[in-house]
């Protein structure tokens, strides 16, 4: 069976003249020993993750009209981060957070899960 792609417009590229570089010396580490993924992850929509061999490093979800190399620059201070001040980037997932509803009973609280928790000792 052959695939082939859809037939679609170019969503824009990359211009390069002589003097633009970029200069992303973090992300280098992981490129060697870990991995670096950009792309369409779905439901999530685009992204850019970095791990080395044991850690997610960064996960970035790209912003609205963020260029491809702005993308880059974020990814590479956000691993820089994670090697200096173990700092890790997650604009994926959402933060954990307890939910606490509180019981008629003075003095108790219910997490949502069901466990109950009694400020009497």
């Amino acid at each position: 069976m052959e695939h082939r792609r859809a037939d679609r417009k170019p969503t824009g590229g990359v211009k390069k003249t002589a003097k633009d570089t970029l200069s992303l010396p973090h992300i280098a580490e992981p490129i060697s020993s870990g991995s670096i993924t950009i792309g369409l992850v779905r439901p999530v929509g685009r992204v850019a993750v970095a791990n080395d061999e044991a850690n997610c490093l960064a996960m970035l979800k790209r912003r609205n009209g963020e260029t491809l190399a702005q993308l880059l620059v974020r990814l590479d201070l956000a691993v820089g981060k994670a090697f200096t001040d173990d700092i890790f980037a997650d604009e994926i997932n959402p933060p954990a957070q307890e939910e606490y509803s509180y019981s008629h009973k003075r003095g108790v609280s219910t997490k949502k899960n069901g466990d109950t928790i009694s400020s009497r000792r």
